[in-house]
């Protein structure tokens, strides 16, 4: 139980113990006895009552989440700076206190009948630069600034949220709209039109004594002909996108279909290439084997008989040569290489 509510009940105290007395008073006085100690009760109770009901309202209590406002009811003047959290010590009459909340706040206006502020389709309308009509879903978070509350209290006494607040971000969030085209708020632009808005009711309502948390920009709608040419140019769009992927497939395969054959011709080329410089070499063999042939043939003209001789079978003793084939054997040179008999002496010649 805090301090307030002691005196408070204190004071009640005192009320009920002057109304006791009043009664006994009048019981008294019917029954034409002393009424002395009725009035003496009523007295005191309305003396307890009456200093414990001024020391109660002259002590203010301001919670955390509060600041109050000190207006001096004599010079007409508000106390600077306000009082913030903890126990004060006010004069009543002379002083009057006003509670503000410093807690964070919000103001949600919002085409949901549901939800916002107000009952109702309550969506911010505006304009894009290029005519299309769009409504938007706001929600704001702000508090009051607690050395600021004289301001608050001095500017906006009859409602700062319906005289300040509200109209306040409904009209900049219409000149903000009304620098964008419609499709650059449906695409990436959405997040430069927040910052505009909250930049701009920032700066204004840090005149007015309040701070800006956040500015949300919870929906956007658009007109029904401006969100059906968006399909529309969405969906032409991704058929553009598919043909796009689809040639690009085709010439992903034309381009392995050329390194194929590209690859073919090359191995074809290093195989002719391969078996040209084969029979090149082949021959530069063979020819040098027939110089080497026709050297020892000129050092050695009866080699070829010689081999002809070694190859033929040990039982031939005889071989015919028909009477007009060339001779493939050189008599004469053979007849010489063959050693002749000598010549027998018969006795007695």
């Amino acid at each position: 139980m805090g301090i307030s509510s002691i005196l408070g009940a204190l004071s009640l105290l005192g009320f009920l113990l002057f109304l006791g007395g009043i009664a006994t008073v009048v019981l008294s006085a019917s029954q034409n006895r002393p009424f002395r100690s009725g009035v003496l009760l009523a007295v005191v109770g309305i003396i307890i009552g009456i200093l414990f009901s001024v020391i109660s309202q002259g002590i203010l209590i301001v919670q955390p989440t509060e600041v109050a406002v000190i207006f001096n009811t004599l010079n007409g003047d508000l106390e600077d700076p306000p009082r913030i959290a903890g126990t004060h010590i006010v004069i009543p009459v002379l002083q009057t206190v006003t509670i503000y909340p410093i807690s964070q706040q919000e103001y949600t206006m919002s085409g949901n009948s549901s939800e916002g502020a107000r009952a109702g389709n309550d969506a911010v309308a505006a304009r894009t630069v290029d005519g299309q009509e769009v409504s938007l879903d706001i929600t704001v978070l702000y508090a009051i600034d607690p050395t600021k509350a004289n301001i608050v209290h001095r500017r906006w006494p009859t409602g700062y949220q319906d005289n300040f607040i509200r109209p306040t971000v409904r009209g900049f969030v219409r000149d903000v709209i009304s620098a964008y085209r419609a499709v650059d708020i449906y695409g990436e632009q959405r997040t430069a039109v927040e910052s505009s808005i909250q930049d701009l009711l920032a700066a204004r309502m840090a005149e007015e004594g309040f701070t800006l948390s956040d500015v949300l920009v919870r929906d956007i709608t658009f007109s029904e002909q401006f969100s059906q040419s968006i399909e529309n140019a969405q969906i032409a769009q991704q058929e553009a996108e598919q043909a796009r992927l689809r040639v690009e497939q085709r010439q992903q395969e034309a381009e392995q279909a050329r390194a194929v054959a590209q690859g073919e011709r090359d191995a074809a080329i290093t195989r002719a290439e391969g078996e040209a410089q084969a029979i090149v070499l082949r021959a530069q063999a063979e020819a040098q084997a027939l110089d080497l042939v026709a050297q020892v043939l000129r050092d050695n003209p009866n080699l070829i008989q010689y081999q002809y001789v070694q190859n033929l079978s040990d039982n031939v003793q005889l071989m015919l040569v028909p009477s007009n084939s060339p001779f493939l054997f050189d008599f004469t040179s053979l007849a010489e290489s063959v050693p002749q008999p000598e010549a027998t002496t018969e006795p007695g010649n």
